[in-house]
Parts: structure tokens; C-alpha cells; sequence
């Protein structure tokens, strides 16, 4: 299984639309790019495998391995990218404004829905991440 994270960035931060066979899973919100320096800045573009993580703090939720320069990228709630996420991905239900969005925590079930019981199956999970083509 392939996710497939298309983003177009800004400024103040990168905004994103997470897909699965075509198929609009939630939106997603990250801080913007500035060259992959730790804590401010997303992570790189490519495809990296995913995994179940739990923590207390965010309890289950999802982390990408084999960031290049990076620990523990995760995918979780998050709805404002600046005060929320430090390099991490928050899925959003909705975009409301540059790198912020609603409902992070609705967003997040709906993802792991699909990713766990693909991981439950044994199945591989990779996240491709890729600037958004834009059509002229």
C-alpha cells in the first residue's frame, strides 16, 4: 500500500493533500521547508515506510522511518503546525488557514483505519511524499 501526500508550500508553512488509490484520505498540515533543519522545518520529499507507534502522549498513532537527518517523524493530531509539530505531519479534516486546519484527531482515526488494517494484514506501508502538480 502506497499513501501518497501531495504538498504545495508556503512561507509559513506546507500545506497537503494525503491520498490512497486516488482516493482523498484527509488533508494534511507540516511546517514550511527550510532545507530539513531539525525541529523547524518538514521532512524531505520521498517515499518512507510507515509503522504503529503508541506514546502516552498521542497514544497510537503512526511514525515514518528512515527520515534522512531526522528521529521520530510522526503522523500525528496536530492543528496548528507552528506551535504543534516540529517537523512531524498533522492530518487535518479540514485546511483553515497556512499550516493550520480542524479536526486533527478525527483525521488521524480515519488514516489509521486504513493503514492498521493494512499493517494487521502484513502488508507494507509507504508513504510517498511529492510537491503537488499543478495543471496549466
Amino acid at each position: 500500500m502506497v499513501l501518497v501526500l501531495n504538498r504545495t508550500y508556503f512561507p509559513e508553512g506546507t500545506q497537503g493533500t494525503l491520498e490512497w488509490n486516488g482516493t482523498l484520505v484527509c488533508y494534511t498540515i507540516e511546517l514550511p521547508w527550510l532545507n530539513n533543519q531539525q525541529r523547524v522545518s518538514c521532512i524531505p520529499e520521498g517515499k518512507y515506510v510507515l509503522q504503529k507507534r503508541f506514546s502516552p502522549k498521542f497514544q497510537w498513532h503512526l511514525h515514518l522511518r528512515n527520515v534522512p537527518g531526522r528521529d521520530l517523524i510522526l503522523i500525528h493530531p496536530a492543528n496548528d503546525a507552528k506551535t504543534e509539530l516540529l517537523g512531524c505531519i498533522g492530518p487535518v479534516s479540514k485546511h483553515t488557514g497556512i499550516g493550520k486546519g480542524s479536526s486533527s484527531r478525527k483525521a488521524l482515526e480515519k488514516l489509521k483505519v486504513l493503514v492498521y488494517d493494512a499493517l494487521d494484514r502484513n502488508e507494507v506501508v509507504k508513504i510517498s511524499i511529492q510537491s503537488k502538480k499543478v495543471d496549466v
